[in-house]
């Protein structure tokens, strides 16, 4: 064949492999036969071997292929991928729907009937959330949930679920569009997997979400291949101005639209999902499912309630983690008994005693589960449990054990009741219980389990991100003396940590190494890992955008009435109880100590320039970007070794600059920031006249506002 014959023979291949797989895989109805799919399947793969140029990004040869990763990359999600809230009853359904109305202006009068607004009711499929990526119709890359706003980058592993489309069938596809919707295992084949994995004398997956999750974070994609996942379609985002072509399907005003467009598109979209005109309709359709879902051949655990108008959806808009025009009401959680063993206490960092109950093992909504929070010395009092109680155990949300209730006529003869000890389990020191508390504590700060905690969340991810200093390595530090605080990690050297169980000199050194480098982290981050109560990490951005050093945070602390602290809750997003929690910990002597030991140690415990200039243009706000952001719309690359910053500190800065950080060059983007030994990505923005920049060039763009 001549080369144009040979193009023109590969796409007819692609078009009738493709075609094949849309019909098996998502219509369930077959075209073709194995062995015609087979030797078509075989003859593509020769023409692509043979003639490498043939090989395109939606090809069918490649769904499974290429070496292992090494590792996956952190990517932003182009639109939040966010939860959802959750109703337990038709009570918590209602009351949402009442609070929608209110958003939307649209509550009714003392005594009239509630307004109907449509809904779409969907199954809540309990799998992987994931987030696709199509650019000109071609899938360019996929993504995990994350934390919402960043997930790990997995396209190779989902190009091998065959009901995914490499290509969407459509005439004039949108310039870009993102697909969210559950990648799942059917209980067919998590049944396989696990049989196979006891052959293998393997230890088995507790449930098949657990599995799907496993395995979408494999760095293999052929062992992804061999596990046979599935995925459903349920939301889309489409560019403001597309239109498509004579045979798509029209641009969707509506949820039940946004289906039909993902089925024309060539997704798989869960064939129970229905159009419901009323709230009745939705409590009708949640009771149909709670036998229903029983029959069907993979696990569901509620529905999902949408308000089908889009435009209605966009007014009435989102809280910080979820949609307010949509809520997954869940059925009733599985329940089992157990045998009660002995009950237990757990110490956080914080202080808080958590009684904890040890049972004997039970199988609970696909998992087996032998301990479950009491959570407080209240509600031990209001279970009344004793000793060798049978207690009834369920999931809450079908995620975390807890104790529902106890057989009191099945107690022991004799049985002696539980209470929280008086003392701290790890110090022996009195426990406290302030008045008007649900949290007993033990407030001795030289307690080894609130060391312990404080430790494990200081170098935690969101916090100073210290790698190589885990649970085992801070329990031998505390067990043996060596650290008594945070800033006592800073003293210790490479000679003394190599000689401990598990250390050798090299990891010693690169352990001394990364707490060095961890001096750098943002003050936000800083802030966050000083493990104040209530300041997680977005309250910690908001107030270190706020308050750019340390002195700065703890004088608004003391600058204002103790009962109103004005200054802080000004922020946006920080309440009183917060403001209350700052001044309680920055009025501890204790904590006013390891301020300023840390700061003799090399931590500035402030913003830095680069940071005090993208607060000062309003950015910072977890990298949307808004009007005064520097960066705003602007797109970078990171490669290569920086002389100060490290990879995560450079992203920081430029994601609260109000900028994106990509993992690949394209003519699309903004800088190329390069340091030593940069690779292929700095030939790339060469060859594309994408300007490159090096760590000063980048420090003195968040000076200048861009």
């Amino acid at each position: 064949m001549t080369s144009a014959e040979q193009e023109a023979r590969a796409a007819e291949l692609r078009r009738l492999l493709n075609r094949a797989a849309h019909a098996y895989y998502v219509l369930d109805a077959p075209v073709m036969e194995d062995p015609v799919y087979d030797r078509l399947y075989r003859e593509l793969l020769e023409l692509e071997t043979a003639h490498p140029a043939l090989r395109t990004v939606d090809s069918p040869t490649r769904r499974v292929g290429g070496t292992p990763a090494e590792s996956f990359t952190s990517v932003e999600h182009r639109i939040p991928l966010l939860s959802l809230d959750n109703a337990f009853s038709l009570e918590e359904l209602e009351a949402w729907y009442g609070r929608l109305l209110k958003t939307l202006d649209r509550t009714p009068e003392p005594g009239a009937a509630l307004p109907e607004l449509a809904m779409v009711g969907e199954l809540k499929i309990d799998g992987n959330a994931l987030a696709l990526s199509y650019e000109q119709g071609v899938l360019v890359r996929a993504a995990t949930r994350g934390d919402g706003e960043r997930g790990e980058e997995i396209t190779a592993n989902v190009r091998t679920i065959q009901s995914v489309p490499l290509r969407l069938q459509f005439e004039q596809p949108p310039a870009w569009v993102e697909v969210r919707g559950e990648a799942l295992i059917p209980d067919a084949s998590f049944a396989a997997i696990n049989a196979e994995r006891e052959t293998r004398g393997e230890p088995l997956f507790a449930n098949p979400r657990n599995a799907c999750a496993g395995t979408l974070r494999q760095l293999d994609p052929k062992v992804v291949a061999a596990r046979r996942l599935d995925f459903f379609a349920y939301t889309l985002h489409l560019p403001d101005d597309w239109q498509g072509g004579e045979g798509d399907p029209p641009r969707p005003t509506t949820q039940w639209e946004s289906l039909q467009w993902l089925q024309c598109a060539g997704f798989k979209v869960n064939p129970n999902a229905e159009l419901l005109p009323s709230l009745a309709a939705v409590e009708g359709f949640f009771a149909q499912w709670e036998d229903g879902r029983k029959a069907l051949p993979y696990a569901t655990d509620g529905v999902v309630v949408k308000l089908n108008n889009l435009r209605l959806q966009a007014d009435s808009g989102f809280t910080q983690k979820a949609p307010r025009w949509a809520i997954a009401l869940k059925y009733a959680a599985e329940e089992a008994p157990s045998r009660l063993l002995r009950l237990t206490c757990q110490v956080g960092r914080t202080g808080v005693v958590t009684p904890v109950a040890e049972f004997e093992p039970v199988p609970l909504a696909g998992t087996t589960v032998s301990r479950a929070t009491l959570h407080n010395a209240d509600r031990l009092a209001e279970l009344d449990l004793h000793a060798g109680d049978t207690i009834v155990v369920r999931k809450a949300g079908e995620i975390i054990p807890e104790v529902v209730r106890v057989l009191s006529e099945l107690r022991p003869a004799g049985a002696m009741p539980l209470a929280l000890p008086h003392t701290c389990p790890e110090c022996a020191s009195e426990l406290v219980r302030e008045q008007g508390e649900a949290a007993t504590r033990c407030v001795n700060s030289s307690c080894p389990a609130i060391l312990r905690g404080a430790l494990r969340h200081w170098v935690s991810k969101g916090a100073l991100d210290v790698d190589g200093l885990g649970s085992r390595l801070i329990e031998q530090l505390v067990e043996k003396g060596l650290v008594a605080s945070i800033a006592d990690l800073y003293r210790l050297d490479a000679a003394l940590l190599a000689s401990l169980e598990r250390m050798g000199q090299k990891s010693a050194t690169n352990l001394v190494a990364a707490l060095a480098a961890s001096k750098a982290q943002p003050w936000h981050r800083q802030l966050y890992g000083l493990g104040i109560h209530h300041v997680g990490e977005v309250n910690a951005k908001a107030l270190a955008r706020a308050f750019p050093s340390v002195e700065a945070l703890a004088a608004a602390t003391t600058a204002t009435d103790p009962d109103t602290p004005e200054a802080i809750t000004a922020v946006f997003g920080i309440g009183g109880e917060i403001a209350q929690s700052l001044q309680q910990w920055f009025a501890t002597p204790a904590n006013q100590g390891l301020l300023l030991d840390l700061q003799g140690l090399g931590f500035s415990l402030a913003a830095s320039e680069a940071e005090r200039a993208a607060a000062a243009t309003g950015a910072g706000s977890g990298g949307a970007g808004g009007d005064g952001a520097p960066l705003a719309g602007q797109t970078f690359v990171l490669t290569g070794t920086l002389p100060s910053l490290s990879r995560r500190q450079a992203q920081d800065l430029i994601e609260a600059a109000g900028g994106k950080v990509s993992s690949s060059v394209s003519r699309k983007s903004s800088y190329v920031v390069a340091g030593e030994e940069a690779g292929s990505k700095l030939t790339k923005a060469e060859s594309l006249g994408v300007a490159v920049l090096d760590e000063a060039g980048l420090l003195a763009l968040l000076a200048e506002g861009g």
